[in-house]
């Protein structure tokens, strides 16, 4: 959907914003691109001079009188403008490339910043490998517009006039003759840009497809192999990679149609050249190295048309991974701080829901007037079956998403009118899918933190039972975390989550399904770590194990986003009601 709807908005976009927003960024470097267009500009009047001294050569040998003294140094100018041609070219090269990694930079640190500061509900609602080509691949493609493109354009479109400029000096009438043939080349480049774009949209969309099913396909082969489904889904990729490779060849038809056909203008234009420039040679009204400047002159006029043309691939693919950036970076946070938001200097943990009514979607409420006080230190858990709104009532607590009525408080203050990075300083959430970051165990723990000593990270470790497996480490602390901490099983996971959260000294514990998927060893573990938890400050539990949340305070009883009944463990069981009827469910089941 998320999808879609980008792609519905992109389309709008108009190439003269798109223009206007890439020069946005190039606007810091003025000066830099300004010294090296005068360089380009140096560049060019050495390609101008080039041709002219060659012809000179040419003409000084047929001298009848040719002094040693006047060829060598026209042969010695000639290298010296070749040299330093080479010498300006690779100046051009470093700056640009400088250049446009650090434009590259900035915007890369932008949309990471951008993305950081948006609301979950988005990050949510688009895949993982979509804001990752952004940052990566979209953004390198820029790297090419600004550092080849650029430079191209501009020397291509200069170098143009320049030559067209000097061979009017050198031969009006013959400059007209080639001229004729820029109408078919005119032609020629606006029908090849019409089908370069239809190919290469093709060929992009057709990537897609395939990166598509690979990364599905890919994660889930274990499913595949288990149901035998190789050989169908290897004539599935086969599909969709015939695809991709006829969009290729149309790509590369397109070039090899467009590349010969300018050739052969460039021929007919030197035919031209040869034939009306040889009778001037023979009347006498043009000498052998005149001619031979202007053949290089009119081949060198057809490079800048060349170049213009096949930019032009280069611009669109730059301009698709444009749009797709700015449809990141023009997507704006619905989560946001108000105006005179406050920021928390301490609370004590009290929490309450007043007359509460959300929806993640219109016209489909997840809560309907959910109200609840819990006392600062209390432990309270939320139990229901699932859809019911226990996960959401976490969520709604460090203002993940808004909601459209009623109002949530801490310690009696709307959470609308706290900052989130202060209301969030103080909530720490433990959930039952374990994030852990490639690094070390201790860099898992204190997040990085220097406010984190060695002591305070070993003491958690010690409260919430952790310890017990990091000493058996050959590593300790130092342990290395591979991706995702695959290299360790959910429980200890979990138990790291636990010493992470305790570390960081909340005053407002979430744990969301802690303690799913987990054997009754380390559940029994994981138990006496949450008791020892409760005593620290307030916490709030969804668990679809009864047995772990027996010993809280209040349990709050979900269904269908309404609160349906809430006490304690005994007196929820003596009622006789939902949670009796669930906690039967599970005794039996044992």
């Amino acid at each position: 959907m998320y999808d879609e709807n980008v792609d519905k908005r992109l389309n709008s976009m108009k190439d003269g914003d798109i223009y206007k927003r890439l020069l946005h960024y190039a606007k810091p470097f003025k000066k830099e691109f300004m010294i090296i267009f005068g360089l380009i500009l140096a560049t060019v009047f050495a390609i101008v001079l080039e041709p002219v001294f060659i012809g000179r050569v040419l003409d000084l040998i047929k001298e009848d009188d040719i002094e040693s003294n006047s060829l060598l140094n026209i042969v010695l100018i000639l290298s010296g403008i070749l040299v330093v041609t080479k010498v300006i070219d690779y100046l051009i090269t470093i700056r640009l490339q400088k250049l446009g990694q650090s434009i590259i930079y900035n915007i890369r640190d932008e949309i990471f910043t951008h993305l950081e500061h948006h609301d979950i509900a988005y990050l949510n609602s688009t895949p993982t490998g979509a804001f990752v080509t952004r940052v990566t691949n979209d953004t390198n493609t820029l790297n090419e517009a600004y550092t080849s493109v650029v430079a191209n354009v501009v020397r291509s479109l200069i170098l143009f006039v320049a030559i067209i400029t000097v061979m009017l000096v050198i031969n009006a009438q013959l400059t007209f003759y080639v001229i004729l043939t820029l109408p078919v080349i005119i032609v020629l480049t606006f029908f090849f840009r019409i089908a370069s774009r239809k190919a290469y949209r093709k060929v992009r969309a057709n990537i897609s497809k395939v990166n598509a099913f690979l990364a599905e396909h890919l994660s889930g082969m274990k499913i595949i192999q288990i149901f035998n489904q190789e050989q169908r889904k290897a004539a599935e990729f086969d599909k969709r990679n015939k695809k991709l490779k006829y969009s290729y060849y149309r790509q590369i038809l397109t070039f090899g149609i467009f590349r010969p056909t300018m050739y052969f203008v460039y021929i007919i234009a030197t035919i031209i050249v040869f034939y009306f420039g040889g009778i001037s040679v023979i009347e006498g009204a043009f000498t052998s190295g005149m001619l031979l400047t202007f053949y290089i002159f009119t081949g060198r006029l057809f490079e800048p048309i060349n170049q213009l043309a096949e930019s032009y691939n280069v611009i669109q693919s730059a301009f698709a991974s444009s749009e797709r950036i700015f449809g990141i970076l023009d997507t704006h946070p619905q989560v946001l701080d108000d105006e005179n938001s406050i920021e928390l200097d301490n609370i004590r943990g009290e929490i309450e829901f007043k007359n509460v009514w959300f929806k993640y979607v219109e016209d489909v409420w997840v809560l309907k007037g959910v109200s609840f006080h819990v006392n600062p230190k209390d432990s309270v858990a939320f139990v229901g079956a699932t859809g019911s709104g226990k996960t959401t009532i976490l969520s709604l607590i460090t203002r993940n998403y808004d909601i459209q009525q009623g109002q949530i408080l801490i310690d009696g203050i709307d959470i609308r009118r706290i900052k989130m990075s202060s209301l969030r300083s103080y909530v720490g959430q433990m959930l039952q899918d374990v994030f852990m970051f490639s690094g070390t165990i201790e860099s898992n723990i204190k997040l990085r933190s220097d406010d984190v000593t060695q002591e305070e990270m070993e003491q958690a470790c010690d409260y919430v039972n952790a310890s017990y497996f990091i000493n058996k480490l050959e590593n300790g602390f130092k342990e290395q975390v591979r991706e995702r901490g695959n290299n360790f099983s959910s429980g200890q996971r979990q138990l790291l989550s636990f010493a992470r959260t305790l570390v960081h000294k909340p005053k407002v514990m979430i744990l969301d399904e802690a303690t799913a998927n987990i054997d009754t060893e380390t559940e029994q573990i994981i138990q006496d770590s949450l008791e020892k938890m409760m005593t620290i400050g307030t916490m709030l539990i969804v668990a679809h194990r009864l047995s772990t949340i027996q010993h809280v305070d209040n349990i709050i009883v979900l269904s269908k986003g309404e609160i349906i009944e809430q006490g304690n463990h005994q007196e929820l069981l003596k009622n006789k009601g939902h949670y009796f009827n669930l906690y039967k469910i599970q005794y039996q089941e044992k």
